[in-house]
Order: C-alpha cells, then structure tokens, then sequence
C-alpha cells in the first residue's frame, strides 16, 4: 500500500514471489475486502514464472488449493460474498460450487467412529446453560437420542438436503474450486479498476533508521515505493521474515502434520453438502466434493509416514478417474511473532498456518483485511495500532489451534505410533481448561477471539468422547413431559423442516449450475 498520507493516491503493492507460495485467493481478496467500497489506483506485483492468465497462482494460500483442488470453507465466507455484492448464484456457478452444511469425521474418536461437526446451533438454550445440559438430562433418565438429531443443519446434511430459509435460517459455506475462485476475484477485481503488474522481487530496500520497508526492486529494474506493504509471500515471507527477521512460532509439537498430498478426481456420485475428513494411520484424508469433480488429499506426519507410502495410501482410497498427479505440498504449523512489523503486514501462510482440518485459512485471511480496515493508519502508522492488530491476532490462531489440538489429543485410538503419540500430547494450558470444565461441568464459554462457538466444541467434545459428569440443574426445574415435550417440539421443527428442503444436488442444479 502506497501514499496512505491524507490527500494521497492510495496503492496496493501485494508482493508474490517466483517461490510459488502466494496465494490467488488471497491476492485479489486483499484489493476486493479493503477497497471494493472506494475504489482507487491499485497495483498489484505477482510473479511471472509462467505466461498466461493466472500464472501467479501457483501453490495456493490454503495447503487445500493444491492441483488447482477443491477447497472448502465456513460461513463467514457467505458474509464476504455480500460485503463485496457478489451475487452468489454467480458465485457458485463460476467455482463449480456446492454447498458445504458442516464436516463428517470418520475414525476420529476410534476406528469404525464417526460424528459430524455441523454448522449453526444445536437445540435451544437456556439463558443460565446451554442445550447441552438438557440434552444430558434426557440422557440421564434413558432416552436414546443423538445430540445431533436437534441440529437442523447436522439433519439436513445426513440427508443430502439443501436450500435457502428466510432470516438465513440455515447456515451454510461452500466446497469450491481455489483457482476458478481466484480468477473470479481477479476479473472483479479489475472492473474496479485494479492495476495488474507482473514482476520478480529481486532486493527489497529498507530504511537505515527506522527499517521500514522502503522500496521493492524488480528484475525488470522496475522500483516499487509505498509507505504500508502486504505480504502475501507464502510460508517464505519474503518481506516479513527475510527482510523484517521478524520470527516464527513452530506448532509441530502440538500438531505434528506437516506434510499434504493433493489430487483431484472425476465425480462418480452426486456431490453431498459436508466435507469428510477421514483419519488414517497418521493423520487424515479430505473429500471435497464439487459440482463437476472431487477434492481429494492426504495430510500426514513426515515423522511417522513417508512420502510414498502417503502417496499409495491415497491413491488406494479414492474413487473415480484421476485429473493429474497428486502434488506434494510442506507445511509448518505455527504463527509468525507479528503479523505486523513495522510497515509490513503478513496474511495468508506468511502470517502462519494451522493445518486445513477445518478449513479456517480463507477466514484467517478475511479477518486479516477486517482487522487492516478497523485499524488502518490514515493518518501514519502507530505503534498502539500494530500492538492492537498483533494481539487479535495472536489470540485469534491460537484459539483455532487449540480446537485442531482437540481432534487428535481426543481420541481412543492406540493403534499407531502416531495416534499414541496424539493421545499423550502435553496440550496448551487454555486448551486443557476449556476440556476439564466441560468435562466436569458440561459447560462452554466463548471469547471474543474464538471463531468457533460453544456448539461446534460441545459437538466436538461430545464427538470425540468426552461424556460430562454433570449437569445443570436449571435442568431439574421441568417436569419429565415438560422436558419431552420441550426436546420433541425442537425435533419435529428440525425434522418439519428437512422434510419441506429439496436434494443437495438437485438445488444446485437449478440455483447455479456450472457449465461442464
């Protein structure tokens, strides 16, 4: 970003280099999100290490872009989408999107287990405890009922169904294709009136006093100024680690996947709306599922499976035709020290990464460009604004970290070294205490900070085995049919509802089907 001074031009310098690990998500998210409302004089500097349309987007922001995959995402996309007024049929037409109502995690708890992790509430709470409590209470006098089975989002998924409710009554994301997605962006972009630039950082110039970041120099010989840069540079930060030294907080100890292999297949039956995350003997597998071909990859542990036997596994446990070679793809899971240093500011894998198990990386992106917008230094860069964007930040990762940290350290399985090692894992502080409240009270308190709500850790929790030793006794003030009568009138307004909902696939189909 260039001239932020009052009265200036304002430009924005996304720096990509020839490494191949920025994201196309990411770099036209950035121009779209922070200027869509007042557009102004934009340049954006990708690498150029292939000709052609799109050749910067290479690698992917998310691990799950690889081989131009299928990606999927939560709902605060659907926020995104009407912040920049794109219509959404469009949307999904262009991507070969479907609809994505929450995830199935299958050999998760133990081999053969499943649950599901739904988007939107489960039940109704009570204003002194969550559903949760009630929901325990049933148990406690017998009753047989899933916790899911009051979810109307977790029903409509086992039930391939799908559609739009007034008042966004179900909530919804989507599994979508990264490069088309990017190439939307892109076109929107410059009907706004972006400046594309492509060029190689070859030295980047910094201030002798201050070590701001002065200027970029291209290969071309071509000089790049501005006063605030971003950094979209992939796991390399080329701005803010190489020439900022700024630091890199490593997260393997905690979740020791750090390697992905990526593979897209024909599509054999019709698409469902929940993403599968289906655990192996170190680590797991996705199915993403799109309108016209499948997503399909293996995130492992290098420590504990090889790169070949991951590449067998995978190729062992798809279906349908294979469109290309799986593509390997490395990772370190953790944060950088600052997401802003001085006058550069790191999103997307320069900023850091938590594995894609719930796919949180284009959220973390968004609520990147959210917390610029809030906190942009119109008037000049402070320090009490750096400070401020550091510490939502920081706490923001760290609170999705904790809930990956929760599907592995969970778990019952014993059967592999890597599981064992999962089990026995010497988890974060806040992480513990959230487990050992909830275990010994049933409850769930959220924080700001926290992108996931009370019910996604109570499904988790639940899912993954923790059963709490008590209940709340707000519980103990209905009666025996007042409880039934509270429970199934909840049941039969999910169930009322699924039934009235068309198929996934048919929905699709008639709301934004995309050309073959």
């Amino acid at each position: 970003l260039g001239n932020i001074k009052p009265g200036g031009t304002r430009q924005m310098f996304i720096n990509l280099n020839k490494i191949r690990s920025a994201g196309p998500i990411l770099l036209w998210d950035a121009y779209n999100v922070s200027f869509q409302q007042e557009p102004k004089q934009v340049a954006f500097h990708p690498s150029n290490d292939s000709d052609g349309p799109g050749a910067y987007v290479r690698g992917g922001n998310n691990i799950l872009d690889g081989a131009h995959g299928g990606e999927a995402t939560i709902p605060p996309l659907v926020t995104d989408l009407r912040l920049l007024k794109m219509k959404e049929q469009d949307f999904m037409a262009a991507t070969q999107a479907t609809i994505k109502l929450g995830m199935s995690f299958e050999n998760w708890k133990d081999v053969g287990e499943k649950y599901f992790h739904s988007f939107g509430t489960t039940g109704t709470d009570h204003w002194t405890a969550g559903f949760q409590h009630f929901w325990l209470k049933d148990r406690d006098r017998g009753s047989k009922s899933e916790y899911g089975d009051y979810c109307l989002e977790l029903v409509a998924a086992r039930e391939g169904k799908f559609g739009h409710l007034p008042k966004q009554g179900l909530n919804y994301a989507f599994h979508l294709d990264a490069t088309l997605f990017a190439r939307l962006l892109r076109q929107f972009s410059e009907a706004l009136g972006v400046r594309r630039l492509e060029g190689k950082i070859q030295e980047i110039d910094t201030h002798p006093e201050t070590g701001y970041v002065t200027s970029l120099k291209m290969e071309s010989g071509q000089v790049v100024e501005g006063d605030l840069f971003i950094d979209c540079t992939g796991f390399r930060g080329l701005l803010i680690e190489q020439a900022l030294k700024t630091g890199y907080e490593d997260w393997t100890h905690w979740l020791p996947c750090d390697r992905a292999l990526a593979l897209q297949t024909e599509s054999m039956i019709e698409p469902v709306p929940y993403t599968r995350a289906i655990a192996h003997s170190a680590g797991w597998q996705w199915r993403i599922p799109l309108q016209h071909r499948v997503g399909n990859g293996l995130v492992f542990s290098s420590q504990y499976m090889d790169e070949d036997k991951a590449r067998d596994h995978l190729l062992k446990n798809i279906v349908g035709g294979h469109l290309g070679k799986p593509r390997l793809l490395k990772f370190i899971t953790g944060r950088r020290l600052k997401n802003w240093n001085r006058n550069v500011i790191a999103l997307g894998l320069a900023s850091g990464f938590v594995e894609p198990l719930e796919s949180t990386s284009i959220h973390l992106i968004q609520q990147g460009l959210i917390r610029l917008m809030q906190l942009f230094p119109h008037e000049g860069i402070k320090q009490s604004d750096i400070n401020e964007y550091n510490k939502h930040s920081q706490l923001e990762i760290e609170y999705i970290r904790d809930f990956i940290i929760l599907h592995y350290k969970l778990t019952n399985r014993h059967d592999t070294p890597f599981w064992r090692y999962c089990r026995d894992l010497d988890i974060p502080d806040t992480l513990a205490d959230r487990m050992r409240l909830f275990r010994e009270t049933a409850r769930v308190y959220r924080v700001r900070e926290d992108l996931f709500k009370e019910n996604s850790w109570v499904q988790v929790m639940f899912g993954q085995g923790i059963m709490p030793e008590q209940f709340h006794q707000v519980t103990n003030v209905m009666s025996d049919d007042e409880l039934t009568r509270f429970l199934q009138g909840i049941k039969s307004r999910v169930d009322n509802t699924v039934a009235k909902l068309p198929p996934h696939q048919a929905y699709v189909e008639q709301y934004c089907k995309s050309p073959a």
